[in-house]
């Protein structure tokens, strides 16, 4: 079964970079037809799609949040990495990966911005 495990630093000061990881067990990363996405629910709120890297390593982002994120993958250590640049207070959320039309989530990271 897959398994996805986010992690990174659960507080970050405002106008750093957040980085994330996601981690995946029990499949790989490159099997046809699997999309990896990242997804954010600040509090009191619903859940944002920021953007998707395909089983080839096609990426997609959020229009309005294009200009300050990026989405890597490595393939070697079966991981998918999200940078945030310049966060703000409002970038505070829950931070999932999920392979979300297989119905693979990871259970979320909390990331809190403030100084």
């Amino acid at each position: 079964q897959v398994q996805l495990q986010e992690s990174g630093p659960g507080l970050v000061k405002p106008s750093q970079t957040l980085s994330l990881t996601c981690t995946v067990s029990g499949g790989s990363i490159t099997t046809s037809y699997y999309y990896w996405s990242w997804i954010r629910q600040p509090p009191g709120k619903g859940l944002e799609w920021m953007g998707t890297v395909t089983y080839e390593g096609s990426i997609n982002y959020s229009p309005s949040l294009k200009s300050r994120m990026s989405i890597s993958r490595d393939t070697s250590k079966n991981h998918v990495s999200l940078q945030l640049t310049s966060v703000t207070p409002e970038d505070t959320a829950v931070y999932y990966c999920a392979a979300a039309g297989r119905g693979y989530w990871g259970q979320g990271t909390q990331v809190t911005v403030s100084s």
